[in-house]
């Protein structure tokens, strides 16, 4: 063995009690898993003594947007400072590849208004050294990396380098040949096909992203093909036309998993998200509702309102430059059509709004924009605008958008129907950071609220998503595995605060959060981090071809 673990408490990821026990690697693989005392080192082992320390496998984080941010991050922070091992990118149905040469600006500009990311970090960040989803895997193989990384196929990429950009319906021709890149994704490694028919997903433009143009019966055609090959899995951003009967039908009929976003717990709705989980637990088929467990609050601002995009007036603003907004906003007539549809879809939200980041306002962070409004005699929907208008659009608004049903949410992550992800991992960087997901749940919801058993926190975080994503030979702590594994401290495990930081491409900010206790990590056997220090230079990280 080249490595021998002791005195740690063994939680091997499938939910099984915690226990004393000592693991052994050699080269990549776990070799052994035995009582304490028992495994012999040989004169040239390393012996790591973990003792105090819970031993985990490695955590896999299943929704994350780093498609873009790995061209220029191998270390794909802060993930990677949380215990993340493994990490699956182009969710949602959005993705870089394939992508045609022509089509590189939209691509751009939907990251851009969908998933919030910087378009001066992708412009200067994305290294096009391919085209087609074969040459990104090529690319993502060869590059270095600390962690393991697996790719869906994005339906909107799929239709734009089919269709052409087109906002139609596919033709048959068009419709095979996206069977046959699919086909050909899958064959390869890919981890399954993602899309979305998700009415604020507003893309390039302003524009509904490509996939929301899609039939469903185009979605089932294209499910067809991970049924006939018999791998893959089937995410789905929700919307019309495609809700718990349409999952199951689709999961029964092709013997594929299907996992939709996002099952949310919403504190003026107590008890829907579990309905939900019932009604949809009741139909046939292998269905995983995606949850988080952290409320989903954005940093935002009225140069880029993404989180708006839902409402028909901010598809016109989504649809202009970042320098013409302001013009929009000082229009009369655009406000008199905007006040009442925004005041009305986020009823629920203005009372959770405040000011979080100004350079003009500092006299306002942390009050409510309700009552703030009301001292003033106008709408939160006036105020916010005028606000950022007078702080030339810098003011940084903290939304709680959802998943603010704090008891709801811990009934979610209790019920084993429901699968942990929704980290949005290398998305909404300068607005949110859900990286730290892992630890957070470790922290809070297991040793602070007790919600739920460390073992089954484990499991959610390794063995359950390594099952329902058909990941092989991790997710556990055994005999044959890769050596993916994590140490942490079940007294000190979590988060610090959040924090801003200038480290994109182009000098482009972003959130980011670090951990607290995760003592050590390994990816294929190489340790990353030792002493709760990351190791630097190791790039142990693989394509996970599924």
């Amino acid at each position: 063995m080249d490595l021998l673990l002791r005195g740690a408490s063994l939680v091997d990821g499938s939910g099984a009690p915690a226990r004393a026990a000592d693991v052994a690697v050699e080269g990549d693989r776990i070799v052994a898993v035995g009582p304490p005392g028992e495994l012999r080192p040989g004169p040239s082992t390393e012996v790591v003594h973990l003792d105090g320390l819970t031993l985990a496998p490695g955590f896999i984080d299943i929704h994350t947007h780093y498609d873009a941010q790995i061209l220029w991050d191998g270390d794909l922070t802060p993930s990677s400072w949380h215990g993340v091992t493994s990490v699956v990118m182009g969710n949602c149905g959005f993705a870089v590849a394939p992508t045609r040469p022509e089509h590189r600006e939209t691509v751009v500009r939907t990251f851009e208004n969908v998933e919030g990311m910087s378009m001066a970090a992708l412009d200067e960040g994305i290294d096009w050294c391919f085209e087609t989803f074969p040459e990104y895997l090529a690319a993502l193989d060869a590059r270095a990396k600390r962690l393991n990384v697996g790719a869906f196929v994005g339906h909107s990429t799929l239709r734009l380098y089919a269709l052409g950009g087109e906002e139609r319906p596919a033709t048959p021709a068009e419709l095979e040949t996206m069977r046959g890149l699919l086909r050909e994704a899958l064959e390869l490694g890919a981890v399954g096909f993602s899309t979305s028919r998700q009415p604020n997903h507003q893309g390039a433009y302003g524009r509904p992203v490509p996939s929301r143009f899609a039939e469903v019966d185009e979605v089932y055609a294209l499910t067809s093909v991970l049924g006939e090959l018999g791998k893959g899995v089937v995410e789905v951003s929700i919307g019309p036309g495609l809700w718990l009967e349409q999952f199951s039908e689709l999961s029964q009929r092709y013997g594929v998993p299907v996992t939709w976003t996002a099952l949310v717990a919403r504190a003026d709705k107590p008890g829907a998200a579990m309905r939900t989980v019932e009604r949809g637990g009741a139909l046939p088929g292998e269905v995983y509702p995606q949850i988080a467990c952290r409320p989903i609050v954005f940093q935002t601002t009225m140069a880029d309102p993404t989180n708006l995009g839902e409402i028909d007036e901010w598809k016109e603003v989504l649809a202009v430059p970042r320098e013409r907004r302001s013009d929009l906003y000082r229009d009369p007539a655009w406000r008199d059509r905007a006040r009442p549809t925004t005041l009305a879809a986020w009823a629920h939200r203005w009372s959770k709004i405040d000011v979080e980041e100004t350079v003009q306002h500092a006299d306002l962070v942390g009050v409510p924009l309700d009552a703030l409004a009301e001292q003033r005699g106008t709408t939160p929907f006036d105020l916010m605008l005028d606000l950022a208008l007078a702080d030339d659009l810098a003011t940084r608004f903290r939304v709680v958008m959802d998943n603010d049903g704090e008891e709801e949410m811990g009934d979610l992550l209790a019920d084993k129907r429901t699968l942990l992800g929704l980290s949005d991992a290398g998305a909404h960087a300068s607005q949110l950071c859900d990286a730290c997901y892992s630890t957070h749940l470790l922290g809070h919801w297991v040793r602070e609220r007790k919600a739920l058993s460390l073992e089954d926190a484990v499991w959610r975080l390794t063995g359950h998503p390594a099952h329902a994503f058909r990941i092989p030979e991790r997710g556990l702590v055994r005999e044959g595995y890769f050596a993916d594994l994590v140490a942490f401290d079940p007294a000190t495990v979590g988060t610090t605060p959040v924090e801003r930081v200038y480290d994109q491409p182009g000098g482009a900010d972003r959130l980011i959060v670090r951990s607290t206790g995760i003592a050590r990590t390994w990816v294929n056997g190489v340790a990353t981090r030792v002493d709760g220090t990351d190791v630097d230079g190791v790039a142990p990280g693989r394509l996970l071809r599924v």
